[in-house]
């Protein structure tokens, strides 16, 4: 009877464990994913009230309401969302394994058993959710927001993007090849569905010499078309050049101008193109951008930038689950008083510092022509290689400096 109870007793006794386990990660999850819900609604109508008051001085220009503007904001709040999600995981995990810690319940999870590499990996195992979140967020919902955000700012008040949108005092350049050599296009100004106004298309020969110049008022962006309407047409003879260089009578006029009230050419530009031209590289989704990144490379343009993009878009769920490694050594420390200010203060000073340590790795390789996923992995390997360093420093830290200090005598 004993020799069969023993492995009756032993299983049980696992499936107690593996229930106990299982209680512990649901607990953790909820307490997180309240403490971040919390912190991340905290961070985004702060931020989001920082834009309103920003953009305050618009209202009353150009028939601007601040009905617009709150519209704006509301369309901005998916891809303000994206932005401060890993830094509210951050903070909500810390706050969450905080308040465990300053309860004893992480106390009582050590002595029943669990290891602290163990609760790392059911930190692990909460992110995952959250992880399928951000993916979400950033295929679906930013994109579809962004996008419907700068069609509303082109229909309200004519501009789009912000500083980083890629517009010069001409305008916007596009360039693409044609079955008769290639197309400079300039677009002046952008508008809603496809539109532009005052575009300007320079064809020029194999040779790259220019052929022609066209000039339309207004234009319409299609699929692969392009509507131009109010049309001027300058023709420059394909003659004028020798001639001009061989010091000979041109025979016939060097510049032609007709005017057409409509003319249709073919393009490559789509509106989605276009779009993507005022857009954040890591605010499209994954499709588009490597669209956009095709086109770029079909015309030989540089698509360092949004290669660099695509894969930020691919390491951005692993940020999250560098943000909750962090917060784990952080969380789990054991203070005596003012404990949870202390370890807010470091949550807020670590999530600002890998903010600015990612954006310095985007802007110095950048400059220095770093391969895109170096600057994209770097930051984020770096962050999670120093919190499971601090992590195994508080796990086995004190053991291996208790060896290290004991004599060779007692050792033996």
């Amino acid at each position: 009877m004993a020799g069969t109870a023993r492995p009756f007793l032993y299983t049980n006794g696992l499936l107690s464990s593996l229930y106990a386990v299982k209680t512990a990660r649901r607990y953790l999850a909820t307490e997180i994913y309240r403490s971040s819900s919390i912190v991340l609604a905290a961070l985004v109508g702060l931020f989001s009230f920082f834009a309103v008051v920003d953009d305050l001085d618009q209202v009353g220009r150009g028939g601007f309401k601040l009905y617009h503007l709150l519209f704006l904001e509301v369309l901005a709040l998916p891809t303000r969302i994206y932005d401060i999600l890993p830094i509210g995981l951050l903070i909500g995990a810390i706050l969450a394994l905080a308040a465990l810690a300053q309860r004893h319940e992480l106390v009582i999870l050590r002595v029943s058993g669990v290891s602290g590499m163990r609760l790392l990996a059911m930190l692990w195992m909460v992110s995952v959710p959250v992880m399928i979140l951000a993916l979400i967020l950033a295929e679906w919902l930013t994109p579809v927001a962004e996008v419907k955000l700068n069609e509303t700012k082109l229909t309200i008040t004519g501009s789009a993007g912000g500083r980083s949108s890629g517009v010069l005092r001409s305008g916007y350049w596009f360039k693409e090849d044609t079955a008769a050599g290639e197309r400079i296009i300039n677009v002046a100004a952008l508008q809603a569905g496809g539109g532009a106004s005052e575009v300007t298309l320079y064809d020029f020969t194999p040779e790259r010499r220019l052929a022609s110049v066209i000039q339309a008022k207004t234009a319409n962006f299609g699929t692969n078309e392009l509507r131009l309407h109010d049309v001027a047409v300058t023709t420059i003879a394909p003659t004028l050049e020798s001639s001009l260089h061989g010091g000979t009578r041109v025979t016939e006029a060097p510049v032609k101008v007709t005017r057409e009230a409509e003319r249709t050419v073919s393009t490559t530009l789509t509106p989605e193109l276009l779009l993507a031209r005022v857009l954040t590289p890591e605010r499209m989704s994954f499709t588009d951008l490597l669209d956009y990144v095709g086109y770029l490379n079909r015309n030989h343009l540089v698509s360092d930038r949004q290669i660099v993009a695509i894969w930020r878009k691919l390491i951005y769920p692993f940020t999250l689950l560098a943000m909750i490694t962090i917060a784990a050594p952080i969380g789990f420390m054991q203070t005596r008083r003012g404990g949870v200010g202390v370890k807010v203060f470091l949550g807020i000073l670590l999530g600002v510092g890998f903010f600015m340590l990612n954006q310095l790795a985007l802007n110095v390789g950048m400059l220095n022509r770093w391969p895109a996923w170096v600057t994209a992995v770097a930051p984020n390997a770096l962050a999670l290689g120093l919190a499971l360093l601090a992590m195994l420093n508080m796990e086995y830290g004190n053991l291996l400096r208790a060896r290290w200090r004991q004599p060779a005598g007692n050792a033996a």
